[in-house]
């Protein structure tokens, strides 16, 4: 058995998971060291959410203490930027579903069905501006449109 005191711990980057269980200052300084990681950091992504989980908890308790209180406010902003983030990416996914849907439908509509040959296609048809992308399944062959982006 062995006793870890954290807040005598070396700020190294091997000792910052011990150091984000700490409190006060040591923690504080943990949380700061944590957001400076790159944000494709899968260490970092897993360590948020489970600060984002104690946030939560801590929050929903009655009696805080003024160091729980600090982590509360510490960690407030990062979790409304995930909020965000994650709000935006479901925004994107959406909307590229939602363009995929549009096509396949216009591609159905004008040519009966949408086949393995046409399904490959798509993605190119979506990258062009929604203008240019009706006009062309509007007026193009089936051929044309197979022929034109299977060139690119």
């Amino acid at each position: 058995m062995g006793l870890i005191a954290i807040h005598q711990l070396p700020v190294t980057p091997e000792t910052l998971s011990l150091r984000l269980l700490g409190k006060g200052r040591v923690q504080q300084q943990a949380v700061n060291e944590l957001q400076g990681l790159p944000d494709d950091n899968p260490w970092k992504l897993a360590a948020l959410e489970l600060l984002y989980n104690l946030r939560t908890i801590l929050e929903v308790r009655q009696d805080l203490e003024p160091d729980d209180q600090e982590l509360i406010m510490e960690l407030s902003p990062l979790y409304l930027q995930r909020l965000e983030d994650a709000t935006q990416r479901g925004i994107q996914q959406g909307n590229q579903q939602g363009q995929r849907l549009m096509v396949e439908s216009m591609l159905q509509v004008k040519f009966g069905e949408v086949d393995a040959e046409l399904a490959r296609i798509i993605d190119g048809l979506i990258e062009l501006p929604p203008l240019e992308r009706t006009q062309l399944i509007m007026q193009l062959s089936r051929d044309e449109i197979l022929t034109r982006f299977r060139n690119n």
